[in-house]
């Protein structure tokens, strides 16, 4: 059995645990307001950006644009790219293996692939099993902006309109509320022409005479861009957002396997002294007898 000072030191230790992880949350808690917060502010000038792309769509009888679709090409042979999100830190519960478990689902299905890793844990994964990844590719995850968007963006669609890459997906985290998050693919490019004209706008005005200066398909192609800013912008931000929010969840339940061991240690602890003081109480009282014995 442990005596008490050795209780003592494993109590201050985990104590001093619990400071790291309630600070560690803490962090957390506000990186994840703020990346949300600043992707609510964004997210109406993007959804503008998406309705006039919409307009723009059901305008063109004949859309011919390489955004929205470039000419068959068989499937076996097509080039595809995935744009992977994973996180640079751990200790956020599976957050990480869940997206690269979607990635490793998603290429098996092609052979033609290209990886775009961003975060370190991601990076590292794939090297060590020897899949290669694009050594040119090295964006952090912490903090997302909408520059650092538009640079991937950028990037990107270069390799795509240079006919390097026929399809674009991005593999990242959906938070769908603070319990529940899960790993989604979403093709960036070619856009899906229906997935514009679903979208929820004003039908009385849809179909107004509008003048495009300069020409549509020129508004269309400057446009799609940013479009695609939008999307890789929301993403990064949902993969924040994600990570803080599991990095947020397993921090709470290490405070509360901390505060259950200290409940145990301190019953232990008390235990253990109970024991002492009866065994000093036993020793006082046999050392009493023993000087009785000795007068007689």
């Amino acid at each position: 059995m442990p005596n008490a000072k050795a209780i003592q030191n494993r109590i201050s230790s985990i104590q001093d645990t619990m400071k790291i992880t309630n600070a560690m949350y803490m962090i957390s808690s506000s990186k994840m307001q703020k990346a949300r917060k600043t992707l609510e502010e964004a997210l109406p000038f993007f959804e503008e950006q998406q309705m006039a792309v919409a307009k723009m769509v059901e305008t063109l009888d004949d859309l011919t644009s390489r955004f929205f679709g470039k000419e068959e090409i068989p499937e076996e042979e097509k080039k595809r790219g995935f744009f992977v999100v994973t996180a640079d830190k751990g200790m956020a519960g599976a957050y990480t293996h869940n997206v690269l478990k979607l990635a490793e689902e998603a290429m098996a299905e092609s052979e033609n692939n290209r990886l775009f890793v961003m975060g370190e844990l991601g990076r590292q994964y794939f090297t060590q099993r020897g899949i290669p990844i694009e050594e040119n590719f090295h964006y952090t995850v912490d903090s997302p902006t909408l520059h650092r968007a538009r640079q991937i963006q950028e990037y990107l669609v270069d390799l795509y309109l240079q006919d390097e890459l026929d399809e674009i997906y991005i593999i990242y985290t959906y938070m769908k509320n603070s319990f529940s998050m899960e790993p989604r693919k979403f093709c960036l490019l070619p856009l899906e022409k229906e997935s514009f004209l679903e979208k929820n706008v004003n039908h009385e005005t849809y179909h107004d005479i509008v003048t495009f200066t300069p020409s549509l398909r020129e508004l269309l192609d400057h446009m799609v861009p940013s479009v695609v800013s939008g999307y890789i912008y929301g993403a990064l931000v949902e993969s924040f957002a994600s990570e803080q929010n599991s990095r947020m969840m397993s921090m709470q339940n290490a405070t509360d396997n901390a505060k259950q061991m200290m409940h145990d240690l301190g019953i232990e602890y008390n235990r253990v002294r109970q024991a002492a003081i009866t065994q000093e109480i036993t020793e006082v009282i046999a050392g009493a007898k023993a000087q009785k014995g000795k007068k007689r």
